[in-house]
């Protein structure tokens, strides 16, 4: 258990993630009862590699962790991602290597720090920057339709972290990032609207202005670095993500351009002072797969939003986003985390060269080697979790922030108290999800639940967004207890789901059940055990592209994990 496993995740007028108090209390006859959950997952492409000793895997964090950036603490490297609507937010991660990452804790870990309401699951905290300086941490973030943009400091990365410094001259803004330069003078580059009207759909501006460490606040003129892109003549889309770096006494500043799907990419500038005039590379973009046919095997797209590191011996490397589709851009494991060298050329950095596919095997950066974690975040994996411990490993979040504790780990179980609030009500369901990580995936929990309401149900949700899941699981019905599969597949369908496939129970099981998901590319297959049975098949070859963000939109991933439900609930 990680130090900051959710040791924080407490209401303000509770107490924490574990709630030994304030959870359900003694299980009652209602109370869903998860004994444990195992994930599983690999991807064909991987299975065909042959690694040498110092070779890794990309993507190096898979799933649904999109936006990375980093920063150098030491020896230590440090990772933040986006999770838009999911609580907590903002996962943590340190590495040795830029290869294996452990988790460490959330910077948005309380509920009052951000308030998400019934956002859409797409809103929230889009693409956090993280920076290190004299021995604090910063983050900065948006918070899109809850806020703005703001600033959170630790000393420790694993938290906790403080409470959010807003910075209301950001206003219309995302994606700010804090350089600060040899002489301690510090900056704030963001995305934000132009200087003017704009000129076409998707024309947005880079601006830098000065930032105080000691206040957290902006102060002088803001200043457009980049209008629209580094071609405006072409009308280029959607700058965003910027960052600073200065290297060999010229400031160097590197952009998203093209949008985060199939166009997306990476541009670099460089200039004499930190706030500008900035000169594009007439070699741009640095960072793309958009010149690739778009029918070869394999594909890795949409690559961009680059931050780049450098390693103790000068080396650079950059972590960045990319999605591996399975069909026509279709893809639920969401936007993940890659890894590749920098090289420098002619004083420019440089990812990938025109043509050039990204690997999913390349040499490792010579590092100290680091021990593979206990919790693998990249390449074929099995995460068992016997809900044993005293908080909620940090891996786990629910959608929106939690407004009662309607969860607790107690006896070796998770247990879940029913409510009415479901999974398409745009609301904070008794859900846990962690991301598929996988094209190819299995979830799978044991349970034990006695509903007593008619509707009443617990069991595994496979979720994209609340217009686009699945969920399978016991339901008392009508006609008696049941396991039921539902489906909602567009904001047009009932908030409930539709149902699927229904197997009548003769009695209610009294003993553990289990159920199962398993995810192959575009096809999900649910699966259930009962009681001293075998596995059984409820529904094969359910079509799963509904989940692909190309069908259900946004920029989220998919997750799956236990859930329950009851139309008479709190």
């Amino acid at each position: 258990m990680t130090p900051h496993a959710f040791a924080v995740f407490g209401l303000v007028a509770l107490a924490a993630c574990a709630p030994q108090t304030g959870g359900p209390e003694e299980p009652s006859i209602s109370t869903a009862r998860f004994e444990r959950f195992v994930y599983s997952g690999s991807d064909p492409v991987h299975e065909d590699i042959q690694r040498g000793p110092d070779t890794y895997l990309n993507p190096v964090l898979g799933g649904f962790y999109p936006d990375p950036s980093n920063t150098r603490a030491g020896n230590d490297y440090f990772l933040v991602t986006s999770t838009f609507a999911y609580f907590p937010g903002l996962p943590v991660f340190r590495s040795s290597d830029l290869v294996n990452w452990e988790q460490i804790g959330n910077a948005v870990d309380r509920p009052d720090q951000v308030d998400f309401g019934q956002l859409g699951l797409s809103r929230g905290l889009f693409a956090p920057a993280i920076e290190f300086h004299d021995g604090i941490f910063y983050i900065f973030n948006t918070c899109v339709d809850c806020g703005g943009n703001f600033v959170i400091t630790a000393r420790d990365p694993a938290g906790p972290w403080s409470d959010p410094s807003w910075l209301p001259e950001l206003v219309g803004g995302i994606d700010p990032a804090l350089f600060v330069d040899d002489d301690g003078r510090a900056y704030v580059v963001n995305n934000g609207p132009p200087d003017r009207t704009p000129e076409y759909d998707g024309h947005r501006a880079v601006w830098v202005q000065e930032f105080d460490l000691e206040t957290l606040t902006t102060f002088g003129p803001r200043t457009v670095l980049i209008d629209g892109g580094v071609d405006f003549s072409e009308q280029p889309v959607w700058i965003e993500g910027p960052h600073i770096y200065k290297v060999d006494g010229r400031y160097i500043l590197t952009a998203a351009e093209g949008g985060t799907a199939e166009n997306h990419s990476q541009v670099v500038l460089a200039s004499d002072a930190p706030m500008g005039p900035y000169t594009p590379h007439d070699a741009n973009p640095i960072l793309t797969q958009r010149d690739l046919p778009r029918d070869r095997a394999n594909p890795i797209t949409s690559a961009g939003h680059a931050d780049l590191v450098q390693t103790p011996d000068g080396d650079w490397w950059a972590t960045f986003l990319a999605v591996r589709p399975y069909g026509d851009d279709q893809y639920n494991t969401g936007r993940e985390t890659f890894l590749m060298p920098v090289r420098w050329v002619d004083g420019w950095p440089r990812i990938t060269d025109a043509g050039e596919a990204i690997p999913f095997v390349a040499t490792s950066p010579d590092l100290p080697g680091q021990a593979a974690p206990a919790r693998p975040m990249g390449g074929a994996f099995t995460r068992i979790d016997e809900f044993d411990g005293t908080a909620m490993d940090p891996e786990w979040m629910m959608m929106r922030n939690p407004r009662e504790t309607w969860w607790a780990l107690e006896g070796g179980e998770l247990r879940l108290r029913p409510r009415a609030a479901g999974l398409g009500d745009n609301a904070n369901p008794s859900f846990f999800g962690r991301r598929q990580q996988h094209m190819n995936a299995r979830g799978e929990l044991t349970l034990q639940f006695q509903p007593d309401t008619i509707g009443a149900r617990a069991g595994l949700a496979v979720l994209q967004n609340d217009d686009f899941w699945f969920f399978i699981g016991l339901e008392l019905t009508d006609e008696g207890p049941a396991l039921r599969l539902r489906q909602r597949a567009g904001s047009g369908q009932d908030r409930q789901g539709v149902v699927l496939a229904t197997l009548l129970l003769d009695t209610m099981p009294r003993n553990p059940l289990s159920l199962r998901v398993t995810a192959r590319g575009a096809f999900y297959d649910f699966d259930y055990r009962l009681p001293n049975d075998d596995w059984q098949t409820l529904l094969h070859d359910a079509d799963g592209s509904q989940l692909s963000t190309r069908n259900a939109g946004g920029f989220v991933g998919v997750t799956m994990g236990p859930h329950a439900y009851s139309p008479n609930g709190g």
